[in-house]
């Protein structure tokens, strides 16, 4: 099994790369939005949890989250692996995300962190909110917020998987092919 976390900024191109990395490695893509949708929609009881919080304008907390990746990985025993998108975004949700892997007799393989510049990033996301409807990719300064908000919650996250070894930085500029290719080359030298 292997799992890889995709980091970067809104407008740095994961999406467009996770679709990529999923139909060439046959991974699954585990995104806590999704899971979090999901359980609520089906009613289970870490969905009931979640939705009391969120119902009250509360972060979901860490161990509910961590139980709906859990759960995630046991409903897809024959997974190839995983791509985590949008957790851990704490050191906190790193280490037990790390434990409960290793309960799974399986780990954070490689952390990916798409880098782009600023400038590009309001050029990518000014550009997608004429065509989205997105209306926070449409105001400069709100774009702004929200890369800052990125680096500083996701750079204690690099920072602990660096420790084991676990961080490529792509250059996230150039064409989604050339993109694709330097993301290639570091899943092909991990996943061997």
């Amino acid at each position: 099994m292997f799992n890889l976390i995709l980091f970067g900024p809104p407008g740095s191109g994961k999406g467009t790369q996770s679709e990529r990395l999923i139909a060439k490695y046959g991974i699954k893509h585990l995104s806590t939005g999704d899971l979090l949708r999901s359980e609520i929609a089906a009613q289970t009881p870490l969905g009931i949890e979640a939705k009391n919080f969120m119902d009250k304008g509360q972060l979901v907390p860490d161990e509910v989250v961590i139980g709906m990746i859990s759960s995630a990985l046991d409903h897809n025993p024959n997974a190839k692996g995983f791509l985590f998108d949008g957790f851990p975004r704490t050191e906190a949700q790193a280490e037990a995300l790390d434990k409960l892997l290793k309960l799974k007799k399986t780990a954070i393989h490689l952390m990916l962190a798409l880098d782009v510049s600023e400038a590009e990033l309001i050029k990518r996301l000014l550009g997608r909110g004429k065509t989205s409807g997105r209306s926070d990719d449409t105001n400069e300064d709100v774009i702004k917020a929200r890369i800052a908000e990125y680096h500083k919650k996701t750079s204690a996250v690099a920072d602990y998987y660096m420790k084991f070894d676990k961080v490529k930085h792509i250059p996230g500029e150039g064409s989604i092919d050339e993109i694709f290719e330097n993301i290639s080359a570091e899943v092909d030298k991990k996943n061997k």
